[in-house]
């Protein structure tokens, strides 16, 4: 077991591994104060970070797939273009973040993947891997 200062410290490794250094600084910042939401930055790195992304039983990728599915079912659409950012970067293509949009669809239902694909297609524009691709506010259809 990890003491508490080696804990943070891991869990700001599989966060900057994640999500970028230039992210981890940020969160390594808010983690290290004693200002306003710093217990929630440090529980989020302790538990989110270094207990649950940072353990071996799933391959990051399946991790991402997991968490893009839990996280449509949700309606969560901010928190859904920080994991698009980082499935990306876990390997996932366009063509599978297309994948888990279909595999949601019967079980969580047409409202909550339409706004799941416009955060989607907003975060892959943002990462210039689709900038072509419309959504359906674009489209007059919502």
């Amino acid at each position: 077991m990890k003491n508490l200062e080696e804990k943070l410290a891991y869990g700001l490794k599989v966060f900057g591994e994640i999500m970028g250094e230039d992210k981890a600084a940020g969160l390594r910042a808010a983690s290290e104060s004693t200002g306003f939401g710093s217990d929630i930055s440090r529980l989020a790195v302790n538990y989110a970070f270094a207990d649950v992304w940072g353990d071996d039983k799933l391959e990051r990728k399946q991790r991402s797939l997991v968490t893009l599915g839990i996280l449509i079912a949700n309606r969560q659409t901010l928190e859904l273009k920080n994991h698009v950012r980082i499935a990306v970067r876990n390997g996932l293509s366009a063509r599978e973040l297309e994948g888990v949009l279909m595999q949601a669809l019967p079980y969580v239902g047409f409202p909550a993947v339409a706004s799941a694909t416009t955060a989607v297609l907003e975060t892959l524009r943002e990462l210039g891997i689709d900038t072509t691709t419309r959504t359906s506010e674009e489209r007059g259809l919502l």
